[in-house]
């Protein structure tokens, strides 16, 4: 799938969770679409978020 196609499909998604939810389900929808694009950019291997996914103790000591 085109990268064209999965925009056009993203924004009719957000503006059926602005028409459904109105503002506030537009904001959440924005915001789940972007963590849902940051993992599967970071399981692409496009980023890397290791440094933001790994627990706190973990490299240290």
């Amino acid at each position: 799938m085109r990268t064209s196609s999965i925009g056009l499909i993203a924004g009719l998604l957000l503006a059926v969770a602005a028409a459904a939810g109105g503002f506030t389900g537009f904001l959440i929808a924005l915001v789940l679409g972007a963590i849902g694009y940051l993992l599967g950019a970071h399981y692409d291997g496009d980023i890397d978020l290791s440094p933001l996914l790994r627990g706190r103790g973990h490299g240290r000591g």
